[in-house]
């Protein structure tokens, strides 16, 4: 099953601090949603495992993921092959980052072959669940980098501060406050926002009153019974 993947999206952190991000595959594995863990095994060559669900169809995935033509801070060309239960999955792309000062626009488009089981459960709803997983990992992401941005503005004032008692003599440095660590979603959280973004695809929209009114009737029924 061919899938043509593309999009954007604007992230609240310098482009050095992205791009930074984007090479740490310790980054990477907390924010993408069924990571568990990628590994250097070459010159910008990774290995990792991840555990999806798409419709019916759940499993994990062994990937490599290589990157080339990389220029940095800005593009890089994408090579992903993965495979496991569920089926396999081959992957090309480019992705290209553009600093707009304090922030910074990402945009990527790429190709997809999909095979094996998770290909059965058809093209619109792999699409959908695709684009819900590109967008959580997305959001992850950007939740992790403004910890890091706001970690960067803390310690910035308290490190002028020890320079400037060292050039004129004592004085009381504060310590600065914590800054919140990034936590990564649950996998029933990440499997609500899919199922959530794939209904929102594929209901349309003006009967979306009908489908809340016939699960509220459902809950009144149940309750009856129940007492």
């Amino acid at each position: 099953m061919p899938m043509d993947i593309s999009g954007e999206y604007t992230f609240d952190a310098p482009q050095e601090l992205v791009w930074e991000a984007l090479q740490d595959p310790d980054v990477l594995a907390s924010v993408m949603p069924g990571g568990e863990g990628f590994e250097e095994v070459g010159e910008n060559e990774y290995k990792g495992n991840l555990k999806i669900k798409v419709g019916p169809v759940q499993g994990r995935f062994t990937g490599n993921i290589k990157l080339t033509d990389i220029v940095p801070p800005e593009s890089y060309h994408m090579e992903v092959e993965g495979k496991g239960a569920p089926g396999f999955v081959n992957a090309e792309g480019n992705l290209q980052l553009t600093g707009q000062g304090d922030q910074t626009h990402m945009a990527y488009e790429g190709t997809a072959q999909v095979g094996g089981r998770i290909a059965s459960v058809g093209q619109r709803l792999m699409d959908s669940s695709a684009k819900s997983i590109i967008r959580q990992s997305l959001e992850g992401l950007n939740a992790y980098l403004q910890t890091q941005v706001a970690a960067k503005q803390t310690t910035q004032p308290a490190e002028a501060m020890a320079d400037a008692s060292e050039d004129g003599g004592e004085m009381a440095v504060p310590t600065p406050p914590q800054t919140p660590a990034y936590k990564p979603p649950s996998q029933t959280e990440v499997a609500m926002n899919v199922a959530k973004d794939v209904a929102s695809d594929i209901i349309p929209r003006q009967y979306w009153p009908y489908i809340i009114g016939l699960v509220v009737l459902l809950i009144i029924i149940l309750l009856i019974v129940i007492f």
